[in-house]
């Protein structure tokens, strides 16, 4: 089956948390089939920032930040069986829409895939007149990567046929447990951009802490936070390709979830992060939020901090031979029930079913 894929970037991490889901997600649908083409636009200095060469599982076009340019591949999706415009792209992402929707085949499968749901549906609700209202009737199905039941209950009542998420996961091919490296080494690592629907919680969860504990080592990774105050006792390394993760993760005594507010608000929306680290073994602490358990045992496989006093608490009292099994318990959880080729499987069967027949409801 050949499917288009409209996002933000597969080839850069760079300013695009969505990466290693993509990259993750669409090389097993190809391992079990699926002949994918992913268009990205030239924004933001990604292509500048790649990480990864152009994949032998997926063809990639790279096209130029112009009207013209957009209506051109938008028009390859004519030529696909699955067509898939993600949230999120970075360049008129509502004209993108409706021009894939307009060129999409009849018979083919259309499908939004929300990389940020509570963001998209917050757009929503404040604007009646956004252009997604008219165009999910016209869709067969929306994937997100997280969300739960409000997520789906959400976009169903704003005309959704069907709403499934399809959670991140673990590709541990990628992101596996390597050795320590010393310019990681610190008692907590935070790796994120600077996002205005995050700052003040990375300010409450990990700079708090940091003025607490003057006597630890603290590390920042991400853009953004270069004009940030920070302690005298974080380090700020700047953007950490994906290359490092996997060493960034595995070097720290502990390394920190931090949900985005809205994420943390809405639940059930665990962070590609989360599994990266995971499947590093690295020991996790995680603000908390509905639904960890459902990936996550507290207090097993991750560590759970109500606020920045939790997380000097559980500092003071972890050693590193605790972080050592918390984290090897992560791991072995995140292998037996979280990677990609078990979302993949999931994506699968709900594409056939829905192809099979339109009418029925697809597989939750």
């Amino acid at each position: 089956m050949k499917m288009a894929f409209y996002g933000s970037s597969l080839l850069s991490s760079y300013w695009n948390g969505a990466a290693t889901y993509y990259r993750g997600l669409l090389k097993a649908l190809a391992q079990r089939g699926y002949e994918i083409t992913f268009y990205e636009p030239d924004v933001y200095d990604r292509q500048q920032h790649r990480d990864i060469d152009p994949p032998e599982w997926c063809s990639v076009v790279v096209y130029e930040s112009t009207p013209q340019a957009l209506v051109e591949v938008a028009r390859r999706a004519g030529e696909a069986d699955i067509v898939v415009k993600a949230s999120g792209v970075g360049y008129e992402d509502e004209a993108l829409l409706l021009e894939v929707l307009r060129h999409a085949h009849a018979d083919a499968l259309k499908v939004f895939w929300d990389v940020d749901a509570p963001a998209t549906l917050a757009q929503l609700r404040n604007e009646p007149d956004h252009p997604l209202h008219r165009s999910l009737p016209r869709l067969d199905l929306v994937l997100t990567y997280g969300g739960g039941d409000p997520v789906v209950y959400a976009y169903r009542a704003l005309g959704a046929r069907h709403c499934i998420p399809i959670y991140n996961a673990l590709d541990p091919r990628t992101h596996y447990p390597v050795p320590p490296q010393a310019r990681f080494r610190c008692d907590l690592a935070f790796l994120g951009n600077r996002l205005p629907d995050r700052e003040s919680r990375v300010e409450s969860f990990f700079l708090q802490p940091a003025s607490r504990s003057p006597e630890l080592a603290f590390m920042l990774g991400g853009a953004g936070w270069d004009d940030k105050p920070v302690p005298g006792n974080v380090a700020w390394i700047g953007h950490v390709g994906t290359h490092d993760h996997n060493a960034f993760n595995v070097s720290p005594r502990a390394v920190l979830n931090i949900s985005r507010e809205s994420m943390a608000s809405n639940g059930f929306s665990p962070a590609t992060r989360v599994f990266e680290a995971a499947g590093a073994g690295a020991c996790i602490i995680s603000d908390a939020w509905a639904g960890i358990e459902l990936f996550l045992q507290p207090n097993e496989d991750i560590l759970i901090a109500r606020d920045g006093k939790d997380v000097a608490t559980i500092l003071e009292q972890l050693s590193p031979a605790r972080a050592r099994e918390i984290g090897a318990a992560a791991l072995d959880r995140v292998l037996r029930h979280h990677t990609y080729e078990s979302r993949a499987k999931l994506a699968d069967e709900t594409f056939r079913s829905l192809f099979a027949n339109p009418a029925v409801e697809a597989m939750a």
